[in-house]
């Protein structure tokens, strides 16, 4: 049978104004965004996302991105004329302006970053979970010192990928761009790969699998994770996105021979290392490989009850969970559901959808495990109202 491709229809682009790359401007940047920028409003034109800049300095800025009729235009501050008191020489000298766009925070002080990133975390909730008070409206970005090391921002990063630039030169990628900047010596780079141990438990990932970089990010968020859901010997529980079973293997030791751990992860390598992770433990272990809410709608197979389960672990990637993975969750109706999100907004987004169904934001923690970036992780629990 003759396959038949659909007739494409050309239509007239839209024409696109004037470019404004390299035009500045001056004026105060306002509060902080979700992805490393200030939020400058002219007195004329779109609003500009300024990168480099600090709430309340007065910037001269160049912009980088643009054309008349754009609702935003994005920008660099290229000279400080009111600095505030938070700003600070950046360590590494490629991380300002036209240089590596790697690190969006090192002009500004550490424990100001963290204020930083806790205005952002809040805002995002308040826009778009609606939460104004309250969990979630108090939270505070925590500090994750990397063990051993002094809380200076640096040598967090056990993976790092360079840009190979032949004859042993290396370099990293400009903001937004395909251009390279030589980079020697990346000062987030710990120079040291992680061990995936855990609590004393050796964990088997692959060398191009995920695990988090920061070395002390896993026992952090497992301890955080096992904190808020309180789980009871018997229980039943899903770990969604689960990886190499780094949640599902601790849960599984916390539910014991009675309890039950169905895992579901889109990797397929990766969903083989749970099976070898959780290869020891006492309670029951059912395994995965495939995109979650489709395995959810299908079911895990005729000798597994999934139609409940007592405990969740979310650990979507940075889009995050979305509708139709959320609506298999609330379906099982889980006493309580852990979300370790790395975007808040994602985060906001689901936590929006989680209560639309019945399910209250009953505790949140933020956690600064991606210093001198505008990255940050959060573990939420939700729970029945």
């Amino acid at each position: 049978m003759a396959q038949h491709r659909r007739t494409r229809t050309n239509r007239p682009r839209k024409p696109r104004g004037e470019s404004r790359v390299g035009t500045r401007l001056e004026g105060v940047v306002g509060p902080p965004g979700h992805g490393g920028f200030c939020v400058l409003r002219p007195e004329s034109g779109p609003v500009v996302f300024v990168r480099h800049a600090l709430p309340g300095e007065r910037v001269v800025v160049e912009i980088t991105e643009g054309t008349d009729g754009d609702s935003f235009w994005r920008g660099d501050a290229v000279e400080v004329l009111d600095a505030s008191p938070d700003r600070v020489e950046a360590p590494c000298a490629v991380a300002g302006p036209g240089g590596c766009g790697g690190c969006d925070l090192q002009h500004v002080a550490l424990p100001a970053q963290r204020e930083w990133k806790t205005q952002v975390v809040r805002e995002q909730l308040r826009r778009l979970a609606r939460i104004s008070e309250g969990v979630g409206a108090d939270v505070v970005v925590e500090a994750v010192p990397v063990p051993g090391r002094a809380d200076d921002g640096l040598r967090w990063r056990t993976r790092q990928r360079y840009v190979d630039l032949g004859g042993g030169r290396t370099g990293m990628r400009k903001h937004r761009s395909h251009d390279v900047v030589e980079v020697d010596d990346c000062l987030i780079d710990a120079h040291a790969p992680s061990d995936h141990v855990v609590e004393g438990r050796a964990f088997s990932v692959a060398d191009d699998g995920f695990w988090q970089v920061h070395p002390a990010a896993p026992d952090v968020l497992v301890s955080t994770v096992l904190e808020m859901l309180a789980p009871r010997p018997g229980e039943s529980v899903l770990d969604l996105y689960a990886g190499v079973g780094l949640f599902g293997r601790f849960l599984a030791e916390a539910v014991g021979s009675g309890g039950s751990v169905a895992l579901v992860e889109g990797n397929p390598e990766a969903s083989a290392r749970s099976v070898e992770n959780l290869a020891t433990a006492s309670a029951d272990v059912a395994v995965r490989a495939g995109d979650v809410a489709a395995v959810l709608a299908t079911g895990f197979g005729p000798d597994t009850d999934d139609l409940h389960a007592d405990l969740v672990v979310l650990d979507p990637p940075r889009e995050g969970a979305k509708k139709a993975a959320v609506e298999q969750v609330v379906a099982r109706s889980p006493r309580a559901v852990a979300y370790v999100a790395c975007d808040p907004a994602a985060l906001a987004r689901d936590v929006a959808l989680f209560a639309e169904r019945g399910y209250e934001l009953t505790a949140l923690r933020a956690f600064d495990l991606f210093p001198m970036t505008h990255h940050v992780e959060c573990v939420a629990l939700l729970a029945r109202g």
